[in-house]
């Protein structure tokens, strides 16, 4: 219930969301009927989101869609809902642009199944997911660390968290029918750039602002110095007694 909605303001104080995996052209996969557009105000980097849900075709094969055409792709709670979710994730990278975002949400198993599956709370699920154990109670688990394992030639991890600051200890319930719980994890990938992967290389400083930077390894050097005179944590006289 609104599980995109649930996540605006705690990425709203993550800086990267705001500087980077919220940038450009995007596209919400499954993004009805609670799609990332409502918000992109919110997010000045973000130029346009594209809403793609199933009237618009197969969202494992996104067969409408160019390769590197989209900065960032999102998909809140929609993996666990297809039949292939490797066969969703090339597509989804596919159609990702170099140095772009793949940014998904799914549910967690044990805090939104809660041991019982098929979900009693989604008839639709097909699939549950967690971070990495070694076992799971459900014979459909996806250990997330595995699937991302498939595609780790072509990515960067940028992020994969529990999300469940607002998850409560309740008897058996969904509590994704309130209005904040979110249980669920958040995976974010990069899409490598095999042409370049030297970060900073050929990133150049404004001549007013080099001075500045330079200060940082000048005032390291002169402590380096200093510390080859006098060595650090060797002062032991009674100034704190």
């Amino acid at each position: 219930m609104q599980e995109c909605s649930k996540t605006i303001i705690r990425r709203m104080s993550d800086p990267n969301f705001m500087r980077l995996y919220f940038k450009g052209r995007g596209i919400d996969i499954g993004g009805k009927p609670d799609p990332l557009t409502l918000y992109t105000e919110l997010f000045p980097l973000m130029k346009s989101v594209k809403i793609w849900d199933k009237e618009d075709g197969d969202a494992q094969e996104m067969f409408s869609e160019d390769d590197e055409i989209y900065d960032f792709v999102h998909s809140s709670h929609c993996l666990e809902h297809l039949d292939d979710p490797v066969l969703a994730l090339h597509n989804w990278l596919r159609i990702l642009k170099p140095n772009g975002y793949l940014i998904i949400t799914v549910p967690d198993e044990d805090l939104y199944e809660q041991g019982i599956f098929p979900s009693t709370f989604n008839k639709d699920h097909k699939w549950t997911f967690t971070i990495w154990k070694s076992s799971s109670w459900s014979k459909v688990s996806i250990n997330i660390i595995d699937l991302i394992q498939v595609f780790i030639r072509d990515v960067s991890i940028e992020k994969i968290e529990l999300e469940n600051s607002t998850y409560r200890t309740l008897p058996r319930y969904d509590q994704t029918l309130t209005p904040i719980a979110e249980c669920g994890i958040e995976i974010i990938l990069r899409k490598k750039d095999n042409m370049n992967e030297n970060i900073g290389k050929n990133i150049k400083v404004n001549s007013e602002l080099r001075k500045y930077y330079n200060q940082y390894i000048d005032d390291k050097n002169t402590l380096k110095e200093h510390n080859k005179i006098k060595p650090p944590f060797e002062n032991n006289e009674g100034i704190h007694e």
